[in-house]
């Protein structure tokens, strides 16, 4: 019931502007990852938008199955990455740039508590904050200065207009709440998953590989591509962490048509 109700919701703001495998330990990609694929057939394919930045103009966006392995997809009609946001020198009020696939798997089957939310992939970036505190990301010896580089996170989304009318939030963790966390959660009072497992951004796709011990709930489930600005609030609890700007969304509608390998 959440999942829809946060859909619903999400598409308001549009119209005004298995048990993981990391559950058994998780580990940061090495460097001879495979190279994402640039063939942009099936999915979700919406015509290019010369309104929207072109890093974030959606044109492709699908999920794919190889074995165990959700392959999360998504093509831009500019260069994938090529726009980060500026940094602030300040937490409170930073900006988060993302790339999202919000779908319909539980919540549960990476961690989290039943029908908590919107479960969500999101590669992002956001480089006055470190939020993946088990891995070195720019490979340069510290693990709390990598914010700013591309990585994936799992997020549970909720309604909350406390960020704006019909808008989204990463569901907050209430003072003294003591939710079902993955064991990877970075330590945050969010419903925030930081499992190490790293995009690739070449020329203009996105692409994150990631495991599960039952590929069948993601063959399963259904999804939308979505690209969006997020903003870090003044307080842990005011909510911390607001969806602000929609940059577009592939289905146009967040309806979430997509299916899993059509």
């Amino acid at each position: 019931m959440m999942r829809r109700a946060g859909i619903a919701m999400l598409a308001l703001l549009m119209g005004a502007a298995p048990v993981l495998a990391h559950d058994d330990g998780a580990r940061e990609q090495d460097s001879e990852r495979i190279a994402p694929s640039h063939e942009h057939r099936d999915g979700i394919r919406p015509t290019a938008a010369p309104s929207v930045l072109a890093p974030f103009d959606i044109v492709h966006a699908k999920i794919r199955t190889e074995g165990n392995v959700a392959v999360f997809h998504m093509a831009v009609s500019g260069r994938a990455g090529a726009t980060r946001p500026t940094a602030t020198g300040s937490f409170e009020g930073s900006t988060v740039f993302s790339y999202v696939w919000p779908t319909t798997i539980d919540p549960w089957e990476v961690g989290f508590d039943h029908d908590s939310g919107i479960l969500a992939l999101a590669v992002t970036s956001h480089p006055d904050f470190d939020d993946t505190p088990l891995f070195d990301e720019s490979r340069d010896g510290d693990r709390a200065n990598d914010g700013g580089e591309w990585h994936m996170h799992w997020v549970v989304l909720g309604p909350d207009e406390a960020c704006g009318l019909g808008a989204l939030k990463v569901q907050d963790i209430p003072e003294g709440a003591a939710p079902r966390l993955p064991r990877t959660w970075p330590g945050v009072p969010i419903l925030i998953d930081s499992p190490g497992w790293q995009p690739m951004l070449d020329r203009e796709t996105v692409e994150v590989r990631v495991p599960f011990d039952d590929i069948s709930v993601v063959r399963g489930a259904n999804f939308d591509g979505v690209t969006a600005g997020l903003r870090i609030n003044a307080s842990a609890h005011a909510p911390l962490l607001c969806v602000t700007d929609v940059f577009k969304v592939a289905s146009g509608d967040l309806s979430l048509p997509g299916q899993v390998n059509d």
